[in-house]
């Protein structure tokens, strides 16, 4: 047979491989030298703010960091950036997302965050995070340098990670490759209907078996955790460290009573939970103080649940819970649309939250949500050099511009798809700016 040309099939071949490269961009590099950022207004990211600061980090620590009004002599002798006029942030972290796991909805071949069944609680969503998804650079470029991934379907859906979105595989990304675990709990009314003519809510006849069938499951999880079984079971082998508390559970529920059965559910088996969604959760605020649960909530641009809610309440859930002294974080679940993380938190704002706590939502409390605020969530000596430069209010979708941002002391690349794009057709019109 003869053989093909082989100048073709080069040229077939590398063709694919430069696209691909101009929307996924390679990972940054390990930071070299000592950087001094001066000038910015810099959002620590604990509700302190510094003008006119100075942002010192090397080795992707942070050395130093200090307002110019109060002085510390003449300027350090490293590669000093100017910022002037701009904004510094901690990296925004997203929780509850499915950022790799899926990349078109409407093609079930890309999607990889929901496995069949109903008890998964061995599957790890980290071995499935893919790091060369088109979608994560579109967030990346608005901030979200971290991410939560939690995988979604069946009763207990597996283990959650967090990941750093710069990275050239899963085991790159790790910041915490099993940090926790999902439990979907069953709903009390259930919405019939398609979206747009929806019929309404029809009481879930099957809950209490539903709700048993979890107490059983985890009850026999803790016996399996305190036998020695020579057949090991998967399942409740990757549940053993949640049973006892040193692991938390995220337990999705929405309604105020299957909250409080949820609590129930964990204060008799001793369990460490962590809420997702909550949309009651402002009516049982002190509770959830008091008993020191977090809550992570959904999208603030959501209507009510009920037709007799205040139609504002998602705006105004947030302050209710700061006010109680609950921890919480505001997320914008599923994958594409974490993008907008930082104007989910910005809409709390004009409802009772201050600037600096809606920051907060999105940096610092979710650092300590998933244990790791002793590296992630506010911009202090010691910490990671992870952070956003912003032209403008990065809360406020007018003039957030995110210029620069560092993972780690790491440069990392902010182009994607979706700029590419922009400027090839802006080329196209004669319209380019340089």
């Amino acid at each position: 047979m003869r053989c093909p040309n082989i100048k073709f099939l080069i040229h077939f071949v590398l063709i694919p491989l430069h696209v691909v490269s101009q929307d996924i961009p390679t990972p940054a590099l390990k930071q070299s030298e000592q950087i001094c950022i001066k000038g910015a207004t810099i959002h620590v990211g604990n509700g302190q703010v510094l003008e006119d600061a100075y942002l010192i980090f090397e080795n992707g620590k942070i050395l130093d960091i200090y307002s110019a009004k109060v002085g510390k002599g003449k300027e350090p002798a490293c590669k000093t950036i100017d910022a002037g006029g701009k904004h510094i942030y901690p990296a925004l972290i997203g929780l509850n997302t499915h950022l790799g796991l899926a990349e078109i909805e409407a093609v079930r071949a890309t999607n990889d965050g929901i496995e069949q069944g109903s008890q998964n609680a061995n599957v790890r969503s980290i071995v499935s995070y893919n790091t060369d998804s088109r979608v994560t650079p579109t967030v990346r470029s608005n901030g979200v340098l971290y991410a939560q991934i939690v995988p979604g379907g069946g009763i207990v859906s597996g283990t959650t990670s967090l990941v750093q979105l710069d990275a050239w595989n899963w085991e790159d990304a790790a910041i915490v490759a099993e940090e926790g675990a999902v439990l979907n709990w069953p709903r009390l009314f259930n919405k019939s209907g398609w979206w747009a003519e929806a019929k309404g809510f029809e009481v879930n006849k099957d809950y209490e078996q539903q709700r048993q069938e979890i107490i059983d499951y985890f009850m026999e999880a803790r016996g399996y955790s305190q036998a020695d079984y020579p057949k090991k079971n998967l399942r409740f082998e990757s549940l053993k460290e949640v049973v006892h508390g040193k692991r938390r559970l995220y337990i999705n529920a929405n309604h105020i009573k299957e909250i409080l059965h949820a609590i129930d559910f964990a204060e008799q088996l001793g369990l460490k939970i962590t809420l997702i969604g909550a949309a009651d959760a402002y009516h049982i605020a002190d509770l959830l103080a008091k008993k020191n649960i977090p809550v992570i909530l959904g999208r603030t641009h959501e209507l009510p649940n009920y037709a007799d809610e205040d139609i504002h309440q998602p705006y105004k859930t947030p302050a209710i819970l700061k006010k109680a002294g609950v921890l919480f974080a505001i997320s914008n679940e599923g994958f594409w649309q974490v993008r907008n993380l930082a104007f989910q938190a910005g809409q709390s704002v004009p409802f009772g939250l201050t600037k600096e706590e809606a920051i907060m939502s999105i940096t610092l409390h979710p650092a300590k949500i998933l244990g790791v605020e002793n590296r992630l969530g506010s911009l202090e000596i010691g910490k990671d050099a992870s952070f956003i430069i912003s032209d403008g209010d990065v809360l406020d979708m007018r003039t957030s511009i995110i210029s620069s941002a560092y993972i780690e002391g790491r440069l990392v690349d902010l182009g994607n798809k979706q700029t590419d794009l922009y400027h090839k057709y802006l080329q196209k019109y004669g319209l380019e700016v340089k």
